[in-house]
């Protein structure tokens, strides 16, 4: 019987990729999202991949939206940590609310999901965790200390939990990807784009979505056993870890 993996925010962006990339490696895919209905259900239409909505930033319904997914479709053995928001403002401008719902979002979502999964793959000797951090938690961002911490934070976490499943079969790696071609870094102003972004990735290129994609695919394989608490940048070498 197929793997399941569970994506969140995985109907558009990266996760839409992801989410594509499991299910053509035979994976049973459910993808959470947060607010789109209109991009959920197109998603939803061509890809045949069940989608459910729930908030990440909420441990109650996590907790709620892990049991639906797996009354349906079995026991999450995969599980992508994707979902994430921007709210950005230097730090002397910013206002708490900005702080908050990039924190709760996109690092304790971590916790929220993660927790309701855990003790089952445990029990089942096998799980695969991978969280999708940023380019901007290993080397920071003007004008995002809320996402520069939260995604930070999201390494940390790796590597601790890492470390408290490897005996029971569970790996958990992250990825940082760099600047990838999707709709948040399609709005960035062509110019700026050209002048103040492009220069500073070597291979001179955005990444693309399923670039990211197929690094999710080797570390969720059951033959990626060997390798966890690490990881993987891909950012066509903006910045060396």
């Amino acid at each position: 019987m197929a793997r399941v993996a569970l994506v969140t925010g995985g109907t558009r962006g990266i996760g839409a990729a992801i989410c594509k990339a499991l299910k053509a490696a035979g994976y049973n895919v459910a993808a959470n999202y947060g607010g789109n209905d209109e991009a959920a259900q197109k998603f939803k239409a061509e890809t045949g991949i069940p989608v459910f909505k729930w908030d990440v930033s909420s441990f109650e319904a996590c907790a709620a939206g892990i049991k639906q997914v797996e009354a349906e479709l079995g026991p999450v053995e995969v599980l992508v940590n994707n979902a994430g928001i921007t709210r950005d403002a230097t730090l002397h401008r910013m206002k708490p609310e900005q702080w908050t719902a990039v924190i709760n979002t996109n690092l304790n979502s971590l916790f929220n999901m993660c927790r309701n999964v855990i003790e089952g793959m445990r029990e089942r000797k096998f799980g695969r965790i991978v969280n999708i951090s940023s380019i901007n938690g290993q080397k920071g961002q003007i004008g995002q200390t809320n996402y520069s911490a939260a995604k930070a934070g999201e390494i940390g976490f790796t590597k601790a939990l890492a470390q408290e499943s490897a005996k029971a079969g569970v790996t958990v790696n992250a990825i940082c990807p760099g600047y990838i071609n999707t709709e948040m870094v399609q709005a960035v102003p062509k110019d700026v784009l050209e002048k103040s972004i492009l220069p500073q990735i070597p291979i001179g290129r955005l990444g693309e979505p399923e670039e990211i994609a197929r690094c999710v695919v080797f570390l969720a394989a059951d033959d990626a056993g060997l390798i966890t608490g690490s990881t993987l940048t891909a950012n066509g070498g903006q910045y060396i870890a």
